[in-house]
């Protein structure tokens, strides 16, 4: 059988089949290359052969991370077929509106799962279902193998990556073989993904930031895919302190590294043998930044987004503590632009709309072309972030155009409020939203998670800010809660809390 190009897992069997590429823990299933390689041809073949999958077929996935999603999305490759991962956390409503959207002709599900699916299944008119459980395991093991390969192209549809479905119509991002290339391009350049690589997955696979950052790469250049099933802080420390496992690379969003950093077990982990620890998703406060690297580790802040593929920008390490808060600067083949409301070039240090264009950009969304067309402007995509320049040439992500609220005239980017919120001993989680106001038409609320045992007022957080901020953009108001809402992959979800304490 013949190797495409794209095909790393059949290539890496090949030259080094005894290499480990990927760890189930939760199962304790171990995978060199060239067993993997093997799963994957015969659940190719069973796809094909047993289940009638045909070229550009979508074939969707529900499950919690597990090697097995990475066999669908190979396997999927080597018949030419297209991957949905779904998030599993979303609501039946939602998850039926993507797949009425993308219409796949196979669900392949997870056996937490199964009412669920089926009822998914008859609801969108699914042909196909498979558990991961005995038929999953019968089709990798005791199926035939593929015997030929599709061919396919850079422009070939590899992924649909679904970025919304919480509110209006979900969009599926197309992602290509040629987006998932370039992407590996610059996550070896930029993070150091080698052979050698040992890399914890700490997100959902069903999010570019498990998927791409950096799974796919590290499979690319022949390392080892450690996958939680779940993330979990406690048993991510032991992982990374532990010298036989010898994790050398993760990539987590801020309350990744929070979370870790509040465990009891964070002072006593070795960071030592970490190579790249990236985070992004959001603006990370600086003192989860302070509090990792007083504990050894630099966190190198990056930016992507699922559209790109997704990396666009990383910071150095050489530059992660000089430059704290930036995202770094572009990626090999990447052009970037911060765009002003007029659709001219913002100066240097003033904000704007973070415009990209280059190879590893999505050509659009899945069934949607007038999302997609508005979404760019003569190749540009217009990515929704507030960012500006330094005269440096550093990028810095303010925060998303939308979360920005207008307070007395004046512009206030959540983002920077909630730097500064965290620098409070006591607070374990904080957010800022803007609520009506009859004054000033806007004003800024904080909604604070206190660290246990201590205690905070209102009057002293406000006062707190007082000193490192200018009067418009201080809180308001504030509210303490239990927790705060996140999705998915960890990151605050703004609009629940606009609905839960967005009044005036």
């Amino acid at each position: 059988m013949s190797i495409p190009y794209y095909d790393c897992i059949a290539h890496h069997a090949m030259r080094q089949p005894r290499s480990l590429a990927a760890v189930d823990l939760a199962t304790g299933r171990y995978h060199t290359y060239q067993a993997f390689d093997d799963r994957i041809t015969r659940l190719a073949g069973s796809l094909r052969s047993r289940f009638g999958i045909a070229p550009a077929d979508r074939i969707a996935v529900l499950a919690p991370n597990t090697t097995d999603t990475f066999e669908v999305q190979f396997a999927c490759g080597r018949i030419g077929a297209i991957f949905v991962p779904l998030n599993w956390r979303l609501a039946k409503p939602e998850l039926q509106a993507i797949l009425a959207d993308c219409k796949p002709a196979m669900l392949v599900f997870d056996l937490e799962f199964a009412e669920r699916a089926q009822e998914l299944a008859q609801d969108c008119e699914i042909g196909q279902l498979c558990s991961l459980g005995p038929m999953f395991e019968h089709a990798a093991t005791a199926g035939s193998p593929l015997d030929e390969p599709v061919a396919a192209t850079l422009d070939d549809i590899s992924t649909i990556l679904y970025t919304s479905g919480t509110t209006g119509r979900p969009k599926g991002a197309i992602i290509t073989h040629g987006m998932n290339f370039w992407n590996t391009v610059h996550s070896m350049s930029l993070a150091g993904i080698a052979r050698s690589t040992v890399f914890l997955g700490l997100l959902p696979l069903f999010h570019t930031g498990g998927l791409n950052v950096f799974s796919y790469p590290v499979f690319q250049a022949g390392g080892t895919v450690l996958i939680m099933r779940n993330f979990d802080a406690g048993e991510a420390l032991r992982l990374i302190g532990d010298p036989e496992i010898g994790v050398t690379h993760l990539f987590g969003v801020p309350a990744n590294y929070q979370f870790m950093a509040q465990h009891p077990r964070f002072p006593a982990t070795d960071m030592s043998r970490l190579v790249f620890a990236g985070v992004g998703g959001a603006p990370t406060p600086d003192a989860i930044l302070r509090t990792w690297q007083a504990q050894g580790a630099i966190l190198q802040q990056g930016y992507g987004m699922t559209e790109t593929s997704p990396l666009v920008l990383v910071l150095d390490k050489e530059d992660a503590v000089r430059k704290a808060g930036s995202a770094g600067k572009p990626a090999l083949n990447m052009e970037t632009r911060v765009v002003g409301d007029d659709g001219t070039d913002a100066p240097s240090g003033t904000i704007g709309e973070l415009w990209v264009k280059g190879p590893n950009i999505t050509k659009g969304y899945w069934n949607q072309p007038d999302i997609t067309a508005a979404s760019f402007t003569d190749g540009w995509l217009h990515t929704g972030d507030a960012a500006l320049v330094d005269d440096e040439g550093y990028y810095f992500i303010v925060d998303r155009w939308k979360d920005m609220y207008i307070s007395g005239g004046e512009n206030v980017y959540p983002a920077e409020v909630e730097n500064v919120l965290y620098q409070n001993e006591s607070i374990a989680e904080a957010a800022v939203i803007g609520v009506p106001d009859s004054r000033w038409g806007q004003v800024g609320r904080a909604i604070v998670v206190l660290k246990p045992g201590l205690a905070l007022t209102e009057d002293e957080l406000v006062a707190h800010c007082a000193v490192n901020l200018a009067r418009y953009k201080l809180p308001h108001s504030v509210v303490f809660t239990d927790a705060l809402p996140r999705n998915a992959t960890g990151k605050v979800h703004k609009p629940t809390l606009r609905r839960q304490f967005g009044d005036a």
